[in-house]
């Protein structure tokens, strides 16, 4: 029996130290805008990965320069609390990982609460630009463009971590991207919201060569891509990501397979997305860096004010002898409206304006290249309706681009205003449904370089609905 109770007695003693809470304020943090209490929040942190435990920064706004998460630790932001990024460049060292909170090789790790993570994204660039100047920092791109993505600090960064969640915080205003899970396992990101318009490649969100992602239930309006996943390793994959009722915004894309595209991507699924004022496309499948994409289900999608409703692409970047490989890809249930006007007109970081010009509306693609085909993809109950309205022009050959950039703008005009497909094989679309406002000279679809089309129960208003070039189609019904 005495055995029992000292048992009990020494399970508690470890519960209650595993639940041990760590307010920041215990460590001398000082709230307001000039205190970096980046000294204070790291030994709270330090302590509380000893025993396990809630870092605890209460209401109020604390500055701080860059701390490091630590394995089974908590931070908790509560719901008037601002954690504040510096502005001085300088506090977040010469080189990477840059970031705000640093998370790298650690396990059991989160960041909760009601509160916002505010990187003074503006103010930290002028700063960068400041700092390079003075000859402080050192970068080969910012007199050409902008200071690169390399010197630019995220707000968060995890790297080879397991046992990830990010929960009900709202993240504000990075200098690059928001946020990086790279080479990570078990994340899960849930009801965030993400505002983050403060400069260039502020992605909302990027997933890099890591498995067993959840993203739910958040909001995300952000200068680049939304939600992006990317592969840099040859020998990674994104794999088994899901996202489910999420809204977006971006001057780029909201859902974004690459553009970074070495490894892969495998067993992704997208349910009930929400896309909106997005300049480029509402889901965009992009393998061109001698990766691929595979096992894709894309389910419930309503877009509206997006330049393209969707974009499938299989390029070749790379200058090795690997192709990429784009096949097994089912997107259904999807509503989108295409407006003759940009759709991100007004926004703090508008997207910028194509390399190749075009006059004309641009439809629903899927493009391989010669050789090399885009296969087994289902398109099922569309309904994408555009604004039309264009003139009889002469259009050019399309380009093939085969290195270029991946971006629905990258071909120039198009010879269909509904659908084009070039350089594929087993395509199935079915329930499709399409609509103008206006007449376009162009037909409906357009098919070049096509292998085992299927089209079934597919709505257009126009007479000449279809142009089909060098393609085999076994199965037409309207």
């Amino acid at each position: 029996m005495n055995r029992i109770i000292v048992f009990c007695l020494l399970f508690q003693s470890m519960h209650a130290l595993a639940q041990k809470e760590y307010p920041i304020t215990r460590f001398g943090a000082k709230a307001g805008m000039r205190f970096d209490n980046a000294p204070c929040i790291q030994a709270a942190i330090d302590s509380a990965t000893i025993t396990g435990g809630t870092v605890i920064i209460p209401n109020g706004t604390f500055m701080t320069s860059t701390i490091f998460l630590k394995s089974n630790v908590t931070l908790q932001l509560d719901m008037e609390t601002t954690l504040l990024g510096s502005r001085d460049r300088m506090d977040y060292g010469k080189s990477g990982p840059l970031a705000l909170i640093v998370c790298k090789d650690q396990q059991n790790v989160r960041i909760i609460g009601g509160g916002m993570i505010n990187g003074q994204g503006r103010e930290l660039v002028e700063s960068t630009i400041q700092n390079l100047r003075e000859g402080k920092l050192r970068d080969d791109e910012w007199l050409k463009k902008r200071p690169s993505e390399k010197n630019r600090p995220n707000l968060l960064y995890f790297e080879n971590c397991k046992g990830v969640l990010v929960k009900g915080v709202t993240l504000k205003d990075a200098a690059s991207w928001v946020q990086l899970y790279k080479e990570c396992t078990d994340v899960t990101i849930y009801k965030i919201t993400v505002e983050s318009n403060a400069y260039w490649n502020n992605d909302g969100i990027d997933i890099v060569d890591s498995k067993d992602v959840l993203i739910k239930g958040s909001f995300f309006n952000s200068a680049d891509d939304a939600i992006c996943l990317k592969s840099e390793n040859p020998a990674r994959l994104c794999e088994n990501v899901t996202v489910k009722n999420c809204i977006l915004r971006s001057s780029a894309n909201g859902f974004k397979l690459g553009t970074g595209s070495l490894g892969g991507f495998k067993n992704i699924v997208v349910e009930n997305l929400t896309v909106y004022d997005t300049y480029r496309s509402a889901i965009a499948l992009e393998a061109v860096d001698g990766g691929s994409i595979e096992n894709v289900k894309i389910t419930n999608v309503r877009a509206y004010n997006t330049g393209n409703a969707l974009f499938i692409r299989l390029g070749k970047r790379n200058t090795d002898a690997r192709y990429s490989t784009v096949s097994n890809i089912l997107v259904q249930k999807m509503e989108a409206e295409i407006p003759s006007t940009k759709p991100d007109i007004g926004y703090p970081q508008e997207g910028p304006l194509p390399k190749i010009p075009f006059r004309f509306l641009l439809p629903v693609v899927i493009a391989g290249i010669p050789g090399h085909l885009v296969t087994n993809v289902q398109l099922r109950n569309f309904d994408v309706h555009y604004a039309g309205g264009n003139d009889k022009a002469e259009i050019a050959p399309v380009p093939e681009q085969a290195a270029g950039y991946p971006e629905f703008t990258m071909f120039g005009d198009l010879p269909a205003w509904g659908l084009y497909i070039r350089h594929a094989s087993g395509v199935q679309v079915e329930d499709f449904k399409l609509g103008l406002e206006k007449p376009d000279f162009r037909p409906a679809l357009y098919f070049e370089d096509v292998k085992e089309l299927q089209l079934q129960r597919v709505g257009v208003p126009d007479k000449e609905v279809i142009n089909a070039s060098r393609s085999e189609t076994k199965t037409i019904s309207y």
